[in-house]
């Protein structure tokens, strides 16, 4: 700041002292316009108008009686004033009443014509001294190019605690320890105990990881360098072992402290692969970070955290016991831990008495910290939106669905009467199944207002968080999945491409059970293929297949029997309950949205469109 500040005050400087040559050079000294010739000199002597005449060289200043401002004329050179007067016809009488003074020479003068003549030069210089400082700060960057480019934070002020992460209690009772060594390592060093030199942050994006490793420095009070796994890598070789050095020697100078390095698969993929642009930089980068966490000495008291979500590609040099010997997963959080991350995010926002945080958080499985954080966020703007001074049980539900189903309501899309009506019977088609199936999620909505890229919605949502599947659950997710296609076969006697994804999913959740889970009678409990991940792009490329080709016919048949059974048992719900179809397909084309509530209503006959209540007078706002 104060190096800008001086730049910028020795460039405005420049910029006066060239204005002021400018200045100087077209209204520089020269004779006053107020000027009199020898014989008007003369004359007014003759007159007795002149009180008295200053004699500076070559120049006359001559004072008027009763005239401030005084007149200038010149002599003649080298000629004595008196001889040049008489000269002219002067009346010495006239003249010994004058009071004639020689005053010594000026330098001002002088100076001033030398300052004049010297200012362009020393703008030139001083211009020359601006970009000679310029290029020499411009080396001093050459020179930090190998310089760490962490950014500190100091722990006096901590600013995260554990109490601002929520959700991931065993990672935190983890890093307990981690806290208690920076605190109080003398504890640890009398039992003879080696505290791990890295911790590895390891989970799927969002999870908190970055947050996590924030908490612990804010929990031991001791300073924070954070940095990327890319900021090392540079397109000149040496320059990211360069900036490991300089990394680490900071640390030292600052321990007991804590490196974060986030991302760090960046850095430390497999060695030697050759793949991947620059690698050989990477790969020495890697090597010296391998040397530092070995550099380590017992009584150096620097922890480095890292955070990835693909520990499976990081060199296992980086995982051996006494660099990152120590694993933290940061799973996604289940129903208690997004309960209390909820608490952690709804804290100093007004919320409305029917929010329901608990159902909030069963409706949102596999959502991460960070979708939580939005989703309140979303809420929040939601309201504000709509003009209310606290947040309502329908913003939430609205910013799951934002969240969900990538992005609002598309009201004022046109959709035709006759589409329309389809996208009516699908979804109802889609509802039933879920309602009939005993192994399917529980309905909680269904819309015909297209949202993102669909044009409607059936919303399910699991009662309680899922790990293990059962073969019938997938059973029943393939048969919702085809409701919404019987649903068009059945009432329109054709079909149309609004049910693409959902084929695409009834085709890899049917292939799954038979390929990878072994849940086919038939082809019993084996794998088939093998799924080759490219370590680089983390994703499967190809599949390996490990079978013959009739075993790959039998997979095949498999998989359409699978999907054939689904389809026959939903064609036969739908069937036998078309009337059901009918009625919820036309509550949909009247109301737009039915709840869970409304459409059992409806399903059971219990009650009518026109009985439900006014959707309008629902709304909030």
């Amino acid at each position: 700041m104060n190096g800008s500040w001086s730049r910028n005050a020795f460039v405005y400087l420049l910029i006066l002292v060239a204005a002021a040559a400018l200045f100087l050079n077209i209204y520089g000294p020269g004779e006053e316009p107020q000027t009199k010739s020898l014989s008007e000199v003369v004359a007014l002597i003759s007159r007795g108008e002149i009180e008295r005449i200053d004699v500076q060289e070559e120049e006359l200043r001559i004072t008027i009686r009763g005239v401030e401002q005084p007149l200038i004329s010149r002599k003649e050179e080298g000629i004595p004033l008196t001889r040049t007067l008489q000269g002219l016809g002067v009346d010495q009488a006239k003249l010994a009443n004058v009071k004639i003074s020689v005053l010594p020479p000026a330098s001002s003068g002088n100076w001033l014509a030398l300052i004049v003549n010297m200012l362009p030069l020393l703008l030139i210089a001083g211009l020359f001294l601006f970009l000679f400082r310029q290029s020499q700060s411009g080396n001093n960057q050459a020179l930090s190019f190998g310089k760490s480019k962490a950014r500190m934070f100091t722990g006096d002020r901590p600013t995260i605690t554990f109490d601002d992460v929520a959700g991931s209690d065993e990672a935190k009772q983890e890093l307990q320890e981690v806290v208690e060594f920076l605190k109080e390592p003398q504890k640890f060093v009398a039992l003879g105990a080696r505290i791990p030199k890295g911790v590895l942050l390891v989970g799927p994006p969002g999870t908190g990881k970055t947050l996590m490793a924030k908490a612990v420095s804010g929990e031991a009070g001791v300073p924070f360098f954070s940095i990327s796994g890319s900021e090392f890598v540079e397109m000149f070789v040496g320059v990211g072992a360069s900036r490991v050095r300089d990394l680490f020697e900071q640390a030292r100078r600052n321990s007991p402290c804590i490196i974060f390095v986030d991302e760090i698969d960046a850095v430390g993929r497999y060695r030697g692969t050759g793949l991947g642009g620059s690698h050989d930089e990477r790969e020495q980068t890697l090597n010296q970070i391998l040397v530092e966490m070995d550099g380590f000495g017992t009584d150096t008291n620097v922890i480095l955290i890292a955070a990835t979500n693909r520990p499976d590609i990081l060199d296992p040099a980086l995982l051996r016991p006494g660099r990152f010997d120590r694993r933290v997963t940061m799973d996604r959080p289940d129903l208690s831990g997004r309960r209390a991350i909820l608490n952690v995010h709804v804290k100093g926002k007004p919320l409305a008495p029917d929010v329901d945080l608990d159902l909030i958080a069963r409706q949102t499985p596999g959502f991460v910290g960070a979708d939580i954080e939005n989703l309140v966020n979303e809420a929040a703007i939601l309201a504000a939106r709509r003009n209310r001074r606290s947040i309502t049980m329908a913003d939430m539900q609205e910013s799951i669905e934002r969240i969900a189903m990538g992005g609002p309501e598309r009201r004022s899309r046109l959709i035709g009467a006759k589409e329309r009506e389809i996208v009516a019977y699908h979804e109802a088609g889609h509802a039933i199944v879920v309602h009939l199936a005993k192994n399917a999620d529980p309905l909680r909505k269904v819309t015909i207002v297209p949202r993102g890229d669909a044009l409607g919605l059936t919303l399910y949502v699991p009662e309680a968080d899922r790990h293990l599947y059962a073969r019938s659950y997938f059973v029943d997710r393939i048969a919702v999945a085809l409701g919404g296609r019987v649903a068009e076969e059945l009432v329109f006697g054709d079909m149309t491409n609004g049910a693409g994804n959902d084929i695409k999913n009834v085709t890899q959740a049917a292939r799954s059970m038979v390929t990878r889970y072994g849940m086919s009678d038939k082809m019993g409990p084996l794998q088939f293929g093998r799924q080759n991940e490219n370590v680089f792009l983390g994703r499967e490329l190809s599949e390996q297949r490990d079978y013959s080709e009739e075993v790959a016919e039998q997979v095949d048949e498999e998989v359409r029997r699978i999907v054939n059974d689904a389809y026959v048992r939903v064609r036969k719900m739908l069937t036998t309950h078309r009337a059901q179809l009918n009625a919820v397909a036309q509550a949909l084309l009247e109301r737009e949205t039915l709840l869970a509530e409304e459409f059992v209503a409806i399903f059971e006959g219990k009650m009518s469109v026109d009985d439900l209540p006014d959707p309008l007078a629902a709304q909030p706002g």
